[in-house]
């Protein structure tokens, strides 16, 4: 069961952020940045180890939002920042009983 601590925030950032491990399970997503023309993307690491894919689950933001993109494996994942500025992001996990 996944807990609500696990997950990962940033704060007025404007890049793509590192990568960060999540222990799998439900998770909710949300973000608010200056989007102009730009978006906001949860992204997981491949079984290659270096190539990072698209979620089969919605979590492309364009506009500020919160999402659930819903049961994520265990792994590495990352937030793209395409052209949006003051981006303030989170993934948390939920607790499903």
């Amino acid at each position: 069961m996944t807990t609500a601590v696990d997950g990962k925030s940033f704060s007025n950032i404007s890049a793509t952020t590192a990568g960060f491990y999540l222990k799998g399970g439900y998770y909710v997503a949300a973000c608010v940045a200056t989007f102009s023309a730009g978006s906001v993307d949860l992204q997981a690491l491949g079984p290659d180890g270096s190539t990072w894919l698209a979620l089969p689950v919605p979590a492309h933001f364009t506009v500020a939002a919160i999402i659930a993109p819903g049961y994520l494996p265990p792994g590495q994942y990352r937030f793209l920042v395409t052209t949006a500025t003051a981006v303030f992001c989170n993934v948390t996990g939920v607790p499903i009983s």
